[in-house]
């Protein structure tokens, strides 16, 4: 997520340089090709005024729907924030001696706690974790260019930027070295480990620890959990229908192709001059329709790793400092802190 109040100019001009590369040329072509009388020919400016227009409306569609499945993503997260708290909160409350026939220990009682409260922690890093595991319409998946400047995106201005490998070492720290090993082996580790919770849960009714309402209403909570994640992974498993997704590229293309062969003659009305001073201010407003593309290109994808993604890891980390404090813990980490403007 970018915590900056704007976008810098060079770091605009660093993510797309390329695109401006290209445009100058495939333009400053054309302009030479006028210029010295190789092509005439002139498009009327109402029909690439009118595709314009159109792709302009497209684009526009295509960014809502990014836009929203990007501020989808941030408020099942916000959800995962408030539940987990809740989480801490009635296993703080509801795990006591009140119902049990034979009464545990201070200690006992806080170490049932813990186990629980540790378990939904890992729950929350092996969540974050699945959901960073690229997908085949992601763009480190597309291979060529588009692959290695994903993985330049990821490392300046993304995952890169925090140690990625916490998450390993997170789980291995909330959950007992048999119960990991076990777990970890799963397919869908996240879910095994809410349903480890479930089973836990019953023991701890059959141990009296809890009566039947106080297990039905934290099984309730275990049920939120699931349907938050169920939520990330309907975003991070279905894409953008790729219908929307791929044809706003052509369009754009299209217009940009029949741009400088409308905009060009009328440039060169004013002098000869004009032909030179048509290339830049062409290549502009092409820039500014690549740019509307790029822009829900990169914000389709919430969880892919990049400068546009939900901050997972700073979330995760709000919600173990909340859990380990409601357990009196002091020595506690560190929130995470934003890297060059990226909050992670």
């Amino acid at each position: 997520m970018i915590i900056t109040k704007g976008i810098g100019l060079t770091n605009l001009i660093k993510w797309t340089f390329h695109h401006i590369v290209w445009l100058l040329i495939f333009i400053g072509i054309v302009a030479n090709l006028y210029y010295f009388n190789i092509i005439t020919f002139i498009i009327p400016w109402l029909p690439v005024s009118i595709i314009g227009t159109a792709v302009a409306f497209y684009v526009g569609f295509k960014n809502n729907q990014a836009y929203d499945r990007m501020w989808e993503a941030r408020k099942i997260w916000g959800g995962i924030v408030n539940d987990s708290r809740t989480w801490g909160m009635m296993i703080d409350g509801f795990v006591t001696n009140l119902f049990a026939e034979k009464k545990a220990s201070e200690t006992e009682i806080k170490n049932i706690k813990k186990r629980l409260i540790y378990r939904h922690i890992a729950w929350l890093y092996a969540h974050r974790n699945q959901l960073l595991v690229a997908t085949p319409w992601e763009h480190i998946s597309q291979g060529g260019f588009t692959t290695k400047t994903a993985k330049k995106y990821q490392e300046k201005f993304g995952i890169g930027l925090v140690d990625d490998e916490i998450t390993s070492t997170e789980l291995k720290h909330f959950l007992p070295q048999n119960e990991y090993d076990r777990l970890i082996n799963y397919a869908n580790t996240a879910t095994q480990i809410v349903n480890e919770q479930s089973r836990d849960l019953k023991k701890l009714r059959e141990q009296g620890f809890i009566e039947d309402f106080r297990h039905m209403e934290l099984t309730n909570i275990l049920k939120s959990f699931y349907t938050l994640q169920g939520k990330n992974e309907r975003i991070k498993k279905f894409p953008l229908p790729r219908q929307y997704a791929n044809m706003s590229r052509y369009f754009i293309g299209i217009f940009i192709i029949l741009l400088p062969f409308t905009m060009i003659p009328e440039f060169l009305k004013i002098g000869a001059w004009g032909v030179w001073l048509s290339i830049p201010i062409i290549a502009l407003v092409g820039w500014v329709y690549v740019m509307m593309e790029v822009v829900g290109d990169y914000s389709e994808n919430p969880f892919q790793g990049m400068a546009n993604d939900i901050p997972m890891l700073s979330l995760c980390r709000v919600i173990e400092i909340d859990l380990r404090e409601m357990l009196g813990e002091k020595e506690l980490p560190p929130s995470i802190k934003a890297k060059n403007g990226i909050l992670m």
